[in-house]
């Protein structure tokens, strides 16, 4: 066989072991996924939470929560619900369970407040008792009241006996610098009476505000591996984020971006990383307008198992974020344009995955195998 037959013979062999490994991980990582929408549509749903084994809450944006059963899709209506805001992106948004309250389970609930003709990114907690929501009480309110209809962050997320809430800059960047406002934050409680006194501040920043420079923070999931909070935020055009929480952090919006104006041009001086600001630990370039998210930590599906799972609104569809040693490294792209814009997700305990799309008419489906 000649050198340049042998070169042939080799590079065949090689692309030839190519397809067997690329064939093979393609297939481990997308073989029979199963859907199933479950009950009848709702208006905007935002924010899903899982209350038990076979029931879910889920928001819809008008104002609305209803207790919905994953066996048989029927839902029932709470009623004794906060009046909100309900203008352009702001209204009923996230909720949350606690399923470790010690009674009846606690619930939580974000959204937009109305303050006269304006409004405040506002947290409620109350317990439910068949369907009503009782002994509801205002944990919190936002001090930066605004007449905007857009940017109010309202995800949350418990960690032991503190719980943490997105506030978005309402439009406003240059708020989510200034360390007077809850613009741009994220604020830390105690979960039970709303209290933020006993909590450490590293500056002089009132002590609920935990974190600063943030745009848009819309997903927020809790790794129980290293107890640390992650938040994924809207960047402009460009400029999406996953950043990791740590106290008294700035993570610079809207001095240090990825992003551009929507007309084009750069942001302030264009910068992306500065020193003394926190540099997101993955951002994407364009936006896909990510949403909730969750650390996945079951078996059903062993090929998401420890990685993170993110909603995306822009391009209708999940992205598994692959993690090594909890950094992030590699994304796929899962079940474009399959659901509509998802809004937000979670798992069941049995490892299946729950979405919501946030249409007109939005659904929620469960992924399974």
């Amino acid at each position: 066989m000649t050198s340049k037959n042998l070169i042939c013979f080799n590079l065949s062999i090689f692309f030839f072991l190519f397809l067997i490994f690329f064939s093979l991980t393609f297939s481990s990582f997308s073989q029979d996924f199963k859907f199933k929408k479950i009950g009848e549509s709702f208006s905007h749903p935002w924010g899903i939470a899982v209350y038990s084994d076979n029931e879910v809450l889920i928001t819809e944006r008008g104002g609305n929560l209803f207790k919905v059963n994953l066996q048989n899709g029927s839902k029932l209506k709470i009623r004794n619900l906060p009046k909100v805001f309900n203008v352009r992106q702001g209204g009923l948004l996230d909720v949350l369970v606690d399923q470790k309250s010690e009674s009846k389970k606690t619930i939580y609930i974000c959204y937009s407040s109305k303050i006269s003709d304006r409004s405040s990114t506002s947290l409620l907690v109350g317990e439910l008792m068949d369907n009503e929501l009782i002994k509801k009480k205002v944990l919190f309110r936002a001090n930066n009241v605004s007449d905007s209809g857009v940017h109010f962050g309202c995800r949350l997320a418990i960690l032991g006996n503190e719980i943490f809430m997105s506030i978005g800059d309402r439009g406003n960047r240059y708020e989510a610098q200034d360390s007077k406002s809850h613009a741009g934050s994220v604020i830390r409680l105690n979960k039970i009476n709303g209290s933020s006194e006993s909590l450490n501040s590293i500056n002089s920043w009132s002590p609920e505000l935990y974190s600063k420079g943030h745009r848009n923070p819309q997903g927020m999931a809790v790794n129980t591996k290293t107890n640390e909070i992650w938040i994924n935020e809207h960047g402009p055009k460009g400029g999406d984020e996953i950043n990791v929480l740590k106290v008294g952090k700035n993570y610079g919006w809207p001095i240090v971006t990825y992003g551009e104006e929507y007309w084009g041009g750069k942001i302030g001086q264009g910068i992306t990383s500065l020193e003394g600001f926190e540099d997101p630990i993955w951002y994407w370039v364009p936006s896909i307008a990510p949403s909730g998210m969750t650390f996945y930590d079951k078996k059903m599906f062993p090929e998401f198992n420890g990685h993170l799972l993110v909603s995306s609104l822009k391009f209708k569809s999940l992205y598994l974020v692959e993690l090594i040693n909890d950094k992030p490294f590699r994304e796929r792209v899962l079940f474009k344009n399959r659901f509509g814009r998802v809004r937000d997700i979670e798992q069941l305990s049995d490892g299946s995955i729950l979405i919501i799309s946030d249409e007109k008419k939005g659904e929620l489906y469960r992924i399974y195998r």
